[in-house]
């Protein structure tokens, strides 16, 4: 008998030959495709082991699952792990794992207990130091891993970074391309890691004698060439550019609707019927199902028989949930509109506009001043938990939050490091709306563009720089260098913009409007850091929107 012509029942319980007839007796709860050395896992009664071509056990070990052969070992699953066995079903090696892949080029990944991956060779040694997020099967002698930021790139088999360059998602090599998804979308990608054409995708398919199939963010399918040419379409857009072009000039009707949701009080009358929120909120019957409809498209909103409720996504906007978006609801609907309106004078040429002074307006507006902080705090909570961990710190310094608002991510670092000291040198009116007492923590009321006048291990500049021009980012990181010793370490929270691509440049302009300030990209953070005393040490991705710059006084 050839196990090679086998091939498993409809059934799922045994194998038949090529002709179609049983290859054996014997009948399984499950048994899965012959490999080589022709064998195949099989299951029945709770227990699994692997079969010869005629059905008999190749051994008398049982497992809990059991999976095919790989470069001559197959996984499997005991009460203490999985780990693989050989042919005649002995170990191949003592260590157990929580998973287990299979065995390519001599590599296997791994899951550790502590839910970390990385590669063993087939003597069950670690084929390299590092422990990742995730890491995949190798092919033609190179592997996909992910990091603890969400971010992946490529390793050899040595666990070697081949280029060095991080994707949102990323695929493995074929005809030495691989699909990879940055912020704008998929694209593919050489071996150093550089997209094969500028032209972004939904989706892309891997290369096939010089062509990948495609489709477009409007939903038409087409073959391009290596070099993204369209050669084919396959299906026209299934939305047009003019349709998608009105839908973003009206994306101010969405953050009106929201506003006004929320300033109402039509939120919070949620759940009710549309009378009873018409008479809470002092609304006309038909005003209130025009908006309530309105927050139902946007999917904040949902009808059940008479009464409409909020969706999780809805009950964001509540004043009581810890990341409430309400104060950013009338923010973004208010003030933060208003300031928009003088994009056209901000970008001309020998130009009057000046940027708006918003901490100051916020500083003397004490009920603009509650909510706009409340706003920072939700999007501190949402985005910092990752931070302190990023940080890398030793546990015992003694850190200067600069401009860290009412200290959230001061907390976090706390709540991280029970021994450091985090002193946050804010603005006088917003130290005096601080309520947070946590051991360690220390306020100080200050203006981050005169001297300190205190010292720390470490500096911490979360989302300040961004609010401010070079030379005035200059002179706080120069005042930070200050209260620095030789080799302390500064730590800049910013979203980081790729050079490379267009990613973050709506968030740029509302920074000019709002600020007059700038989002950067990990080369400018670095030039700004040697002009204030400072060399750019590394920097490290986090899975939310920021990455942590960190740089070191000379």
């Amino acid at each position: 008998m050839s196990w090679q012509t086998f091939r498993v029942s409809s059934c799922g319980t045994h194998h038949i030959k090529e002709q179609g007839q049983p290859a054996y007796e014997a009948r399984f709860d499950e048994v899965l495709k012959f490999h080589a050395p022709g064998l195949a896992p099989v299951q029945r009664g709770g227990e699994a082991w692997h079969v010869r071509c005629d059905g008999t056990p190749a051994y008398r070990r049982r497992f809990r699952r059991t999976f095919g052969f790989y470069e001559g070992l197959a996984a499997v699953e005991g009460p203490d792990g999985a780990h693989h066995i050989g042919a005649e079903g002995q170990d191949a090696y003592s260590e157990k794992y929580d998973w287990c892949g299979n065995f390519q080029q001599g590599r296997c990944t791994v899951r550790n207990k502590d839910n970390t991956y990385h590669h063993i060779t087939r003597e069950g040694v670690a084929a390299y130091s590092a422990r990742w997020c995730y890491a995949g099967d190798y092919r033609d002698g190179i592997a996909v891993v992910q990091a603890a930021c969400g971010h992946s790139t490529h390793v050899d088999l040595n666990g070697i970074l081949l280029h060095g360059v991080w994707f949102v998602d990323l695929d493995i090599f074929h005809k030495g391309y691989a699909r990879a998804r940055d912020d704008e979308g998929w694209m593919h990608v050489n071996l150093q890691g550089r997209p094969a054409y500028r032209r972004r995708f939904q989706a892309v398919e891997p290369f096939y004698n010089g062509q990948a199939r495609v489709e477009r963010f409007d939903g038409a399918l087409e073959v391009i060439d290596e070099s993204g040419t369209t050669l084919v379409e396959l299906r026209p857009a299934r939305q047009s550019e003019f349709a998608s072009l009105s839908r973003d000039m009206v994306g101010f009707w969405r953050t009106q609707t929201i506003g006004t949701a929320v300033s109402l009080g039509v939120i919070e009358a949620l759940p009710a019927t549309r009378q009873a929120v018409a008479d809470r909120c002092n609304l006309s019957t038909d005003g209130t199902q025009r908006l309530l409809r309105a927050l139902g498209e946007l999917g904040l909103a949902v009808q059940d028989g008479e009464y409409w409720k909020l969706t999780m996504r809805g009950g964001l906007l509540r004043a009581d949930h810890s990341l409430t978006l309400a104060d950013a609801a009338i923010e973004y609907a208010g003030p933060l509109s208003t300031m928009w309106r003088g994009l056209p004078d901000a970008l001309r040429k020998n130009t009057n506009w000046t940027a708006p002074d918003v901490f100051g307006e916020v500083g003397r507006d004490e009920k603009r001043r509650v909510g706009h902080h409340r706003m920072l705090r939700s999007y501190a909570r949402h985005d910092y938990t990752e931070v302190c961990l990023a940080l890398g710190l030793t546990g015992d310094e003694h850190i200067i939050d600069a401009g860290g608002g009412v200290g959230v991510l001061a907390q976090l670092i706390l709540s991280a490091h029970p021994n450091a000291e985090v002193t946050v040198l804010e603005r006088a009116e917003v130290v005096a709306m601080a309520n947070a007492v946590t051991p360690g923590l220390r306020w100080r009321s200050g203006n981050l563009f005169e001297p300190w006048e205190i010292e720390g291990d470490a500096v911490l500049l979360s989302r300040v720089l961004h609010d401010w021009d070079d030379l005035d980012a200059i002179r706080i990181l120069t005042h930070a260098r200050a209260s620095l010793p030789a080799g302390g370490r500064i730590y800049i929270v910013e979203m980081l913009v790729p050079e490379e691509s267009v990613a973050g440049a709506l968030c740029d302009l509302h920074l000019l409007m709002a600020t007059g300030g700038r989002e950067r990209s990990s080369e400018q953070i670095g030039e700004l850091l040697l002009a204030a005393g400072f060399e750019l040490s590394t920097v490290r991705r986090l899975p939310a929107l920021p990455s942590v710059a960190v740089g070191v006084a000379l």
